[in-house]
């Protein structure tokens, strides 16, 4: 089990990253996009939500130094502000920090809240990713540090502006977690059965990326400079190869909410979903 007090008096998880034009376009890739301004190193661009995957640290929680159930670990919550356009290549610096721990109670899991700070190697800040992490397996450990933030619902009292609908193929996970994901839930079908699924699930910030996608090419023409924030809290899993349909409101002063669906199965897996645009 978790020790939250150890847990945030941890030293910041530095990590060293040098991105490609192929790995941008792994990761394009990974989330299922086939626009060539995302896919084609003659016209580059990276997408926002790739800061997701930029100096992570990699999938720290299966190291028993944390203590944690990491086989019943889910995402939580995810948010990225974007404090200038991402460059398709580069030298980047993660520093992850944990920055608060709440305890569901035994049996109900906690919930911890994950920093990470991105900046070139001259120290320009680039984006903050902000995530939560659901322990499944530790409740009971009590809880420390700062409060875990409340994202707010989208709106119930009108219909959508925008459905946009992106299907993930049935090998999705086998290539998002080329990008640095290597939990073995989402490739290993003994792993995700003993978390308590028929069979592996898509990663949660490939879901998150896809409706990324949505939101670009419903709100900003498809122009990755203009998407500044994405948060979105994860309520159900996908599993590859479904249809992800993204319901998207339109809000004054270039924000959006929005929530996605597996539309196979009506479920809805991504609430909450806030956007910033320029």
């Amino acid at each position: 089990m978790i020790d939250p007090a150890a847990l945030i008096a941890r030293a910041p998880i530095e990590t060293r990253h040098q991105l490609t034009a192929k790995d941008s376009i792994l990761y394009a890739l990974g989330i299922g996009a086939d626009e060539l301004t995302f896919t084609y190193e003659a016209k580059l661009q990276a997408l926002p939500m790739m800061a997701v995957i930029l100096a992570y640290p990699g999938f720290f929680w299966r190291d028993p130094a944390y203590g944690a159930d990491w086989k019943r670990l889910l995402a939580g919550e995810e948010s990225v502000t974007i404090h200038r356009p991402l460059p398709s290549e580069g030298s980047f610096i993660g520093r992850t920090r944990f920055e608060g721990v709440e305890d569901k109670g035994p049996d109900k899991g906690a919930v911890v809240l994950v920093s990470r700070t991105i900046e070139g190697e001259d120290g320009t800040p680039y984006a903050t990713d902000r995530r939560t992490a659901f322990l499944r397996g530790d409740g009971g450990c009590g809880s420390a540090g700062a409060a875990i933030p409340r994202p707010a619902a989208v709106p119930t009292d009108r219909v959508p502006d925008e459905i946009v609908t992106l299907p993930t193929a049935p090998n999705q996970a086998l290539v998002y977690r080329l990008s640095g994901d290597l939990n073995p839930l989402h490739i290993d079908p003994e792993v995700a059965r003993s978390a308590g699924f028929e069979r592996p699930i898509l990663h949660g910030l490939c879901s998150y990326g896809v409706a990324g996608r949505a939101v670009l090419r419903a709100l900003a023409g498809n122009d990755a400079a203009r998407l500044t924030r994405l948060d979105a809290r994860f309520s159900a899993p996908v599993y590859p190869g479904e249809t992800i349909e993204t319901h998207i409101w339109r809000e004054a002063d270039g924000r959006a909410q929005f929530e996605c669906w597996a539309a196979e199965r009506s479920v809805r897996v991504l609430t909450h979903g806030t956007a910033e645009l320029t």
